[in-house]
Parts: structure tokens; C-alpha cells; sequence
């Protein structure tokens, strides 16, 4: 098959072409035109792919719990997700105050600079203050309190409360898993009938993917770039030591601990590995939602890699929710580098503490761009850092939520492999057949050669 016809490389061209014509609409001023008539295609696209978030989290977390056989498979296989989940941004938090703390990007940026930052950001500032404000004002069990919807028509008529959608999923799925078989097939029965007219969706979705990217990027320069493309190359001059800071530690994450895994746990090798995830690490980088890519995510993961259905329609929807490591580096990474712009020393309980909360913020930070910055509110005034300090980063936090996002995704892909392969799950396809995610012309999905 031609390169060319190949969906990755699509989007890829997609991506370039949006990144070329966002430069140049915002050197000729096109923000407007850009607004009105090429950014509405990469918010359709987006759309699209979060109408089919809830109704696919709910139907393969239902089929994958219920299908575990019994509660011993679903606590051992649900342990190790976790566990590694944890494991992992736990080291993402290590490797961001490392190197945040090594490199010092907070001590670069002169006066000026902050002055200006904070007076154009004082708006979004004082947004996510308020929203901060209500979360801290929580009980220590709030958290739990939240998970359990009262009215679960209205959790899954919100993106922002995945949460409660994956407890009402394994709860339910738990609860089939008790019934007799023949009590609960007819019910497993829909599920899995939706979950494979939602898969099916994806393929057709998928197809607006090249368009959908160029759609989105564009608007993303053209909004970072505010009308000129000088005023985005300043302002990543300014914080450029920052912004290469955040890419170090997530080249890290990426392209060494998440390798080790697969390297130690599966039989995949690493290049083979990233060729199979790349669809949904470009979708993820242009959309900056792990939550809208999980369905190509699934996808990739188990018709590229090999991972059972039983396994990735647990792991993933879960992985979409709680395991974000991408974020919690970021939020290191961010917070030390604001207090080092304010000139405030943070002790080593101080880090401390950022550790522990973003780690518990990890599990219930909304899969949706740019909710890491309402967390990092909380991690600020935690540690004693003024919230305004924020105005810092907001500029260039949309490339940078970018380039998260894609981390995020690309760990909950290692941690599927993983668990798969310790459930002997994993069925990596040695014949080069791909399906729909990269093949456009590809409308009988084809399965990996067993």
C-alpha cells in the first residue's frame, strides 16, 4: 500500500500543513478568517471523538470487568494497573524536581517579562483561583464522595466527570460478574454490541482525522501567536529554559522509562512499539485530551500491539482517567519554576508535598485540555506559592498541554502492554497487518494474525 494512503501519515501532513498555515495566518493577520472557517473543523473532529468517550469508557469497562471471569482476575489484573499507574507518575515527579531543580529555568526570566505575563493572564488567574478555592475548601474524603455519582444521567452528560462514569462501569461490571450467566448475558450482550458499533465509529471518525488535526493546529498558532508571530517567539524566548525543561523530562518519560517497561515486561521491541502507537500519539498531541483519544488509543493497542480486548477495555478507559504522568511532571516542573521566578526557596518537605498531591490529583484531574492548570492551582497554594505566579506559564501552556497529552497516552499504551503480557494477553501481530487507525481505505477491519 502507498505510503501516502496510510492514516499516520496523513495526520502527520496534517499537522505540518496546519503548523505552516498557522504561521502564516498569523503574520497576515488571518486570525479571524482562521477562527471562522478552518478552526470549526478541528472542533468538529473533537466533538466527535468525546461524544463517543462516555457511551465507549461505560460499554468496555461493563464488557471487560464482567468478562474477568471472577473478582480475583479483576482485583490482580485491576492491582497491577494501578500499581503501575502509580509507580509511574510517582517517577515522573522525581524526574521533573530533578531536573527542575538541576537546571534552574526560574532564575532566567527578567522582570519585565513577569510584569507583563501577570497583566495579560490576570483574568484566566483569577478563573481558576475561584475553582481552586472550592476544591480546597473539600474534606479529606471529598474526593471518594465525588466518585460516587447521585444521578448518573447527569455524570455522563459531562466529560469532566469521567470518574464517575468508570466507577458506575466497574461497579456494574462487577455486579454482572456475580449474577448467573444466564441473568446477565442478555444485558453483556448490549454492551458488547455497543462497544463494537462505537469501535466501528472510530474508523469512520477517524477518517476526518487529517483534516480534523490541520483544523485544530492552525488555531492553536494562531491563538498562541495573538495576531503575530513575534509575539509567540518572545514570549518562548523569555520561558524557552522552561518550556525545554517540561520537554526533557517528558523525552524521558517517553523515550527511556516507558521503553525499560516494555523492554523488561513484553516481547515488543521498542521501534516496533512506537510505529504501533503513533496514530494515537498524533491524534492525542492535536487534540491535547486523552479522554477524545482513548478510542483511537484502544484501537492501536489492540490491533497494533496485540493487547486482548478483555485487558485494554479495562486498562485504557481507566488509564484515561487516573494515570497522567505527562501532568504531574508538568506540574513539578511548573510550580518549582514559579517559585524560582518569585524568588521563594521551597524546602524538601515542600517538594515533598507536591509529590503526594499531584499524585492524588493525577487520579481525578479531568481528561480534557489544559485541567492540569486548575490542579496546579492547588499544588501552589499548598506549598505556600502565590496562585498569580501562574500568569507565568499560561502563554505557553497550550503547546506544552500538547506534548503532555501525548505522554499521557503514550504511557497508558505501555501499561496495557504490560498487563497484558503478565496476563499472557499479549499477541503482538508479527505479519505487518495494520487496520483501520492506518489504513483509510481500510473498511473491513482486520485482525492482527493470531
Amino acid at each position: 500500500m502507498p505510503w501516502y494512503k496510510k492514516l499516520h501519515w496523513q495526520i502527520i501532513i496534517g499537522l505540518v500543513l496546519g503548523l505552516i498555515y498557522g504561521v502564516i495566518a498569523a503574520s497576515a493577520g488571518w486570525g479571524q478568517f482562521t477562527s471562522n472557517w478552518v478552526a470549526p473543523f478541528g472542533t468538529i473532529f473533537l466533538n466527535l471523538l468525546q461524544l463517543i468517550a462516555v457511551p465507549l469508557i461505560l460499554s468496555s469497562l461493563i464488557v471487560g470487568v464482567a468478562s474477568l471471569g471472577d473478582l480475583e482476575q479483576l482485583s490482580r489484573i485491576g492491582g497491577k494497573t494501578l500499581g503501575i499507574y502509580v509507580l509511574t507518575t510517582t517517577l515522573a515527579l522525581v524526574i521533573g524536581l530533578v531536573l527542575v531543580n538541576t537546571l534552574q529555568p526560574g532564575r532566567t526570566v527578567p522582570q519585565e517579562m513577569r510584569t507583563q505575563l501577570e497583566q495579560t493572564y490576570q483574568g484566566d488567574i483569577e478563573e481558576s483561583m475561584e475553582v481552586a478555592e472550592q476544591a480546597e475548601g473539600r474534606g479529606p474524603l471529598q474526593p471518594l464522595v465525588d466518585m460516587v455519582p447521585s444521578n448518573f444521567f447527569e455524570s455522563a452528560s459531562d466529560n469532566g466527570n469521567m470518574l464517575q462514569v468508570v466507577f458506575v462501569a466497574i461497579f456494574l461490571g462487577g455486579v454482572l460478574l456475580l449474577l448467573p450467566g444466564k441473568k446477565a448475558e442478555p444485558l453483556l450482550t448490549v454492551f458488547d454490541s455497543l462497544f463494537e458499533a462505537i469501535i466501528k465509529a472510530v474508523e469512520v471518525i477517524m477518517l476526518t482525522a487529517p483534516v480534523g488535526v490541520f483544523g485544530l493546529l492552525a488555531d492553536a498558532i494562531t491563538s498562541i501567536a495573538a495576531g503575530s508571530p513575534t509575539d509567540l517567539a518572545s514570549l518562548l524566548g523569555a520561558l524557552g529554559f522552561y518550556c525545554v525543561t517540561v520537554v526533557i523530562g517528558l523525552a524521558i518519560m517517553v523515550f527511556v522509562v516507558y521503553p525499560i517497561f516494555m523492554r523488561l515486561f513484553t516481547s515488543i521491541s521498542v521501534p516496533d512499539y512506537f510505529r504501533a502507537i503513533a496514530p494515537a500519539q498524533l491524534v492525542a498531541f492535536s487534540t491535547s485530551s486523552s479522554g477524545a483519544t482513548l478510542p483511537v488509543t484502544m484501537e492501536v493497542s489492540e490491533k497494533n500491539l496485540g493487547v486482548s480486548e478483555q485487558v485494554s477495555s479495562f486498562v485504557l478507559p481507566l488509564g484515561a482517567t487516573v494515570n497522567m504522568d505527562g501532568t504531574a511532571l508538568y506540574q513539578a516542573v511548573s510550580a518549582v519554576f514559579i517559585a524560582q521566578v518569585l524568588g521563594i526557596s521551597l524546602a524538601f518537605t515542600q517538594q515533598l508535598n507536591i509529590v503526594l498531591i499531584a499524585v492524588l490529583a493525577s487520579i481525578g484531574t479531568a481528561a480534557v485540555p489544559s485541567a492540569g492548570i486548575v490542579m496546579l492551582v492547588v499544588i501552589l497554594e499548598s506549598i505556600g506559592v502565590p496562585s498569580a505566579g501562574l500568569a507565568l506559564i499560561l502563554g505557553v501552556d497550550r503547546p506544552l498541554d500538547m506534548l503532555r497529552t501525548t505522554n499521557n497516552v503514550t504511557g497508558d499504551t505501555m501499561v496495557a502492554s504490560v498487563v497484558a503480557a503478565t496476563e499472557n494477553q499479549l499477541n503482538f501481530p508479527t505479519d505487518g497487518v495494520s487496520v483501520a487507525t492506518t489504513d483509510v481505505q481500510g473498511s473491513v477491519r482486520e485482525e492482527p494474525a493470531r
